[in-house]
């Protein structure tokens, strides 16, 4: 009898071990939870001609930015499949070369058209969905919109109880505006797989957009202790409740889960979660007027710079020039700018002009040249989205924007901010600054 993956589609291995070993490591691997390699190694130890396998691991590798070793493993499964493998998989494995190999336009294509013919290929699917997707990266603006279409369109594909689907078909929703029912949707995924770190993630961001910080930080320190601190994002879960905590005004209790768990290192998440997390947290707390203690920032200057030596994905440039900027450092934004400024022209910074443009702006706002800052950013807001990563990353460029406009004397297009967030999400510090403008 044929093989079948944990969504009921053939796979091409004639082991039951090792059939069972790849489904355990890519249900692993899509709750983002430790053991995912060591289950697909297995799998391989028991078929070495299991295509399937070598790509889950190579994607895997291509997660925790391990480029090499990405490399290696998915040209492995594509010797493979080539022999051994249905159209299915060979399909499969060639969409995640592409987006191995850094060709995530074809990539993309290639995955929505694979998805047409094969709903349930879940490994595809997932490539598409979430903060750092295909969709998010792509450098349009409505790729919220995108998700939520991509689900919507596939959910009859997926069973009601199905724990992946119903977890990113939520974060999508939340995502796109539909916070209510996008945290439901999460919250059942993470009831009918409680070690499911991208479920507890996804609920986070809801409760984040409902303006709920309260939940948020009892959802994380109720279930955080039960995730590994090797998981992938053990960290990025923590930076949820230290940004609650700020939301609250409580600097000292977001600066001691920073400490403990967010900081470069305590930290053994991905490279672009440590990096777009520290620097936004560290922003955050001095932009709003907190201090930031000694030797915090140079720390996170030591770690990125080793990690993003050169101009790369559009959501790791806009940290970037955050951090140099913080730091006074003009000349590392301005050479930022300059070769963010060439890609545009080549074609291979898909986000375009809002890269160097925040950058700009961040060298605006380190140098206290408000009315400059809220010149460049007001109009240009529409356009930020295109950078990728969620709703709660992206509103370090929004909080500069209205900041800006508040200490450069733009007290009405401030309230219109204002009142534009606060209708779209509760939130305490809004209410304070809507207060402080009006007194």
């Amino acid at each position: 009898m044929a093989e079948l993956d944990s969504r009921g589609l053939q796979i091409s291995t004639a082991s039951p071990q090792a059939a069972d070993h790849y489904r355990l490591g890519v249900d692993l691997l899509l709750s983002a939870w430790p053991g995912a390699e060591d289950a697909l190694r297995q799998a391989i130890n028991h078929d070495e001609q299991f295509a399937l396998a070598h790509a889950a691991l190579a994607r895997l590798n291509a997660i925790r930015s391990e480029p090499a070793e990405a490399r290696k493993r998915i040209a492995a499964a594509e010797n493979i499949v080539t022999h051994h493998g249905s159209p299915r998989e060979v399909s499969h494995v060639a969409i995640l070369s592409l987006a191995i190999g850094g060709y995530s336009a074809k990539a993309l294509d290639s995955a929505l058209a694979h998805l047409d013919q094969w709903p349930r290929d879940v490994l595809i699917l997932s490539l598409p969905l979430g903060a750092f997707g295909l969709f998010a990266f792509s450098g349009m603006a409505e790729h919220d919109q995108a998700r939520v279409d991509l689900c919507e369109r596939l959910a009859d594909q997926y069973d009601a109880d199905d724990w992946w689907f119903l977890t990113y078909r939520g974060w999508s929703h939340a995502e796109n505006g539909a916070v209510t029912r996008g945290r439901n949707l999460a919250q059942r995924g993470l009831e009918l797989r409680r070690a499911n770190a991208n479920a507890a993630h996804a609920v986070s961001h809801a409760m984040f957009e409902q303006g709920a910080t309260l939940d948020a930080e009892e959802l994380i320190a109720e279930w955080l202790p039960e995730y590994d601190r090797a998981g992938l994002l053990h960290g990025h879960l923590a930076w949820h409740a230290a940004l609650s905590a700020l939301e609250r005004d409580d600097p000292q209790q977001a600066l001691a889960v920073y400490a403990e768990y967010v900081q470069p290192s305590a930290s053994l998440g991905l490279p672009i979660n440590v990096v777009s997390d520290t620097v936004s947290l560290l922003w955050r707390l001095q932009a709003y007027g907190h201090a930031v203690p000694s030797g915090l920032w140079e720390d996170v200057e030591k770690y990125a710079e080793a990690r993003f030596p050169k101009p790369g994905v559009a959501f790791v440039e806009a940290h970037m020039s955050l951090l140099a900027a913080a730091l006074g450092n003009d000349a590392a934004v301005a050479a930022r700018i300059e070769a963010n400024t060439r890609r545009i022209t080549d074609g291979t910074l898909a986000a375009g002009h809002i890269v160097p443009l925040i950058g700009r702006a961040a060298i605006a706002f380190a140098n206290a040249d408000y009315a400059e800052c809220a010149r460049l950013l007001d109009p240009a807001m529409k356009d930020v989205a295109r950078i990728g990563g969620s709703g709660a990353q992206r509103q370090i460029i929004e909080d500069m924007l209205l900041l800006a406009l508040m200490r450069s004397g733009e007290s009405r297009k401030a309230r219109d901010l204002l009142d534009l967030r606060l209708h779209r999400r509760p939130s305490q510090r809004d209410t304070r600054w809507r207060h402080q403008i009006e007194a």
